[in-house]
């Protein structure tokens, strides 16, 4: 499942540079599938949207960080565990209960991520 920063967030930012997909912002902060990643052609995301791999997507959250679900596999193939949830000082980066993913799709989006 991916990792979700709840709204107890104090916005530290302790987060974002641990992420190995690029995949937390800052609140406000427009995102691309090829931040920090491989991806250099189109790339459909989870909803069925496909986007170029340069293209600006809507932020998630306008004043806290937050995490692309499409980017997230709570770091499966880089570390033991998510390492957000790791750094986070107030334990707001957790598992997002309405997203349950295998490790196999995760591994499986870090592939599509990191070619």
């Amino acid at each position: 499942m991916a990792i979700f920063i709840t709204d107890e967030c104090i916005n530290c930012g302790a987060c974002e540079p641990e992420c190995p997909n690029n995949a937390i912002y800052e609140g406000g902060v427009e995102w691309a599938i090829a931040d920090g990643t491989g991806v250099t052609d189109d790339y459909t995301l989870e909803d069925g949207t496909t986007v170029a791999p340069e293209a600006k997507q809507s932020p998630v959250d306008d004043d806290l960080y937050f995490i692309v679900a499409d980017k997230c596999t709570e770091c499966k193939g880089f570390h033991e565990e998510p390492q957000c949830a790791a750094v986070c000082p107030v334990d707001c980066c957790v598992p997002d209960e309405n997203r349950v993913e295998t490790e196999e799709e995760l591994l499986a989006r870090k592939a599509r991520l990191h070619l």
